[in-house]
């Protein structure tokens, strides 16, 4: 792998981190605190061509690759995790998966506005009984003419109060095994398409997180996804991509955690100096920093190998729990380095210490990581 980014890559993070400063550093605070959902800031990613960076311009995209897209979730979340990790599923999962596995009806239909970041999207897979052990899932589609009929309840779907297209998760045929679930596409607003339970939630406040009810939900034949029995295959693709968004977050958040942490330590003085001069408090800098470079090498390689059309399912993995682990770990440091000042709220590092602990959790938590992992290694 060549470790030197182009100038395109370095353009991107460059304006990437100057829209950031700009429209969401501001209200990250606020946004946190308040629940608020940024429709005003996504509004301005789409005109910025950030909604759909990997996808193909044809279907509204930028063309561009999925390290580019990489590097533009790391840089949001320096600012805002819950900013960055909703451009991360809308484009890594949701868009990837119909570029990937739509036809061209399909595209022209759904792709192009997520894509222009006119909708926004919603992977919706989890279940009250069903988080990593998918085939415990129990929603189903049942076949109805020229229609499938959706039953079932989803849960801690992200962008499940307001998106425009919901990628959906279903049994077609049970007795199938992992042959048996296929996907389908369902638009706000159709029949028996129903909101859940809201969430309040530790961290990634502004990233609304629901429940989805699916009663009697009325989908045309030609909104399934792929073939009958892809659902499988296409969920695993996009746990691949989601993870190293995860990864892309995990590492904003850090480096976020040590630049306040450099900031704080050379302006807090004590014992008639900075901080930053005690040994304690440097070696906590130094491993930051150390930290930092690892996940971010891990996360771009993992992205660098699915541009190359390499396997990445297990550095994928890698990058997700290396970096979710050393956010969780460094942020935690950052607010002792903050001491006091660190515990409340409004403290950056207070905000970035809630928004680490789900990157250890969602697409998959650290543990079933290491199963992925152990089962490519040993295999």
């Amino acid at each position: 792998m060549d470790f030197k980014l182009s100038e395109e890559q370095e353009l991107i993070r460059t304006n990437m981190r100057e829209f950031a400063e700009k429209y969401v550093e501001p209200i990250a605070t606020e946004i946190d605190e308040n629940s608020r959902f940024p429709f005003d800031v996504f509004k301005k990613l789409g005109e910025g061509d950030w909604m759909g960076i990997p996808i193909p311009t044809q279907y509204g995209g930028a063309g561009s690759d999925y390290l580019t897209h990489t590097i533009a979730v790391d840089e949001l979340s320096r600012a805002c995790a819950s900013t960055g990790f909703t451009l991360s599923i809308h484009v890594g999962i949701n868009c990837m998966l119909l570029n990937l596995f739509g036809n061209e009806e399909q595209k022209q239909k759904y792709l192009v506005p997520l894509a222009k970041g006119q909708h926004l999207a919603s992977f919706t897979l989890t279940e009250p009984g069903a988080g990593t052990d998918v085939m415990a899932a129990t929603t189903t589609a049942t076949k109805d003419g020229d229609f499938y009929i959706l039953n079932g309840t989803k849960t801690f779907i992200s962008n499940g109060p307001f998106a425009d297209t919901y990628i959906v998760f279903c049994w077609t045929d049970k007795s199938a095994g992992r042959k048996g679930m296929s996907a389908f596409i369902v638009s706000k607003g159709t029949p028996g398409l129903l909101p859940g339970t809201h969430f309040n939630k530790m961290g990634l406040r502004s990233s609304h997180t629901s429940e989805v009810v699916f009663k009697d939900c009325k989908v045309p034949k030609e909104n399934l996804l792929g073939k009958e029995g892809d659902g499988m295959m296409m969920a695993m693709a996009g746990f691949d991509h989601g993870r190293i968004g995860i990864a892309a977050q995990a590492v904003g958040i850090l480096q976020a955690a040590l630049d306040e942490s450099i900031k704080y330590a050379k302006d807090r003085v004590q014992f008639g100096g900075p901080i930053s001069k005690q040994q304690a408090i440097s070696w906590m800098i130094t491993d930051m920093a150390f930290d930092l470079n690892a996940a971010r090498f891990l996360t771009y390689h993992a992205a660098w190998l699915k541009d190359q059309k390499l396997p990445f399912t297990k550095e994928a993995s890698m990058a997700k729990v290396f970096a979710a682990e050393a956010a969780m770990k460094h942020t935690i440091k950052a607010v002792q380095i903050h001491g006091g000042y660190g515990y409340i709220k409004g403290a950056k590092v207070e905000r970035l210490m809630r928004d680490a602990k789900i990157t250890e959790i969602y697409e998959g938590t650290s543990e079933a990581q290491r199963m992925v992992i152990g089962g490519n290694v040993l295999r």
